[in-house]
């Protein structure tokens, strides 16, 4: 069945997910993954929401932004902010999804500014994503793929991924945690457990290796078993578009 780059991504995330976790979701694609993942292989995985919602359940019907009220009907429980977090700190996080203005070699995300033509441009900012990168378990961050928005180095650090590489989290007092992978519009990239620097694991269908190299802001390490990313299921294209049904989020 054809499908749209943007549904490969969201089954991507939606696949490091695992049954029973407790997550993040985070905006964007990562809310329809949360929906994928509850209807295929993780149906008692916990949704957090950086608003205060709490879901077991995915909600009723497509939601825009993580206040909408449907996400609200249903929810287990709706608290504040500083509640939800806490979460965090208790080490109760499994998995946070993050997005980002750049991701660097050693997974670290810049949300706060970058160099425009016409000198720094001002970004959102971190918002619970510091939080997150810092103390949940692991993370995952999705980007589109291209040369500025994968330096070698991000222009400032809004979340922190391995720093400057092997041991630097144990090194600031980060207990736990650190990127797992970044989902691309081209890949898959993983972390090295030895040097804390990203590897190319799986390649997109459409994508090549060289095409995904010469994207990339710096020399960027091959896997050795480097593979074609694992094309959507029929259940999982059944999920995104029975909840996205006029493809607002993956058309």
């Amino acid at each position: 069945m054809p499908y749209t780059l943007n549904e490969l991504m969201v089954v991507v995330a939606a696949r490091e997910i695992k049954d029973g976790e407790v997550v993040f979701v985070g905006m964007r694609l990562p809310l329809i993954a949360f929906v994928v993942a509850k209807k295929t292989h993780a149906p008692n995985a916990v949704g957090l929401f950086e608003n205060g919602v709490i879901r077991t359940t995915p909600s009723p019907e497509l939601i825009y932004t993580m206040a909408d009220p449907p996400n609200i009907k249903g929810a287990t429980q709706c608290l504040d902010m500083l509640s939800v977090l806490s979460f965090l700190q208790a080490g109760r996080v499994n998995l946070g999804f993050l997005g980002a203005a750049e991701v660097d070699r050693y997974g670290n995300l810049n949300s706060t500014q970058v160099k425009g033509k016409t000198g720094l441009v001002r970004l959102p900012g971190s918002g619970g994503a510091c939080d997150i990168a810092s103390m949940a378990h692991r993370f995952v961050s999705l980007l589109e793929h291209s040369k500025h928005r994968l330096p070698e180095r991000v222009h400032y650090i809004t979340s922190p991924g391995n720093g400057d590489g092997d041991g630097w989290r144990k090194r600031v007092g980060l207990a736990r945690g650190g990127p797992s992978a970044v989902i691309t519009s081209k890949c898959v990239l993983r972390f090295s457990e030895d040097s804390g620097e990203a590897y190319l694991s799986t390649y997109h269908p459409g994508a090549t290796v060289d095409d995904v190299l010469v994207n990339t802001g710096w020399k960027l390490q091959v896997a050795d078993d480097v593979k074609p990313t694992p094309e959507p299921s029929m259940a999982e294209l059944k999920a995104i578009r029975e909840y996205d049904t006029k493809g607002f989020w993956t058309s």
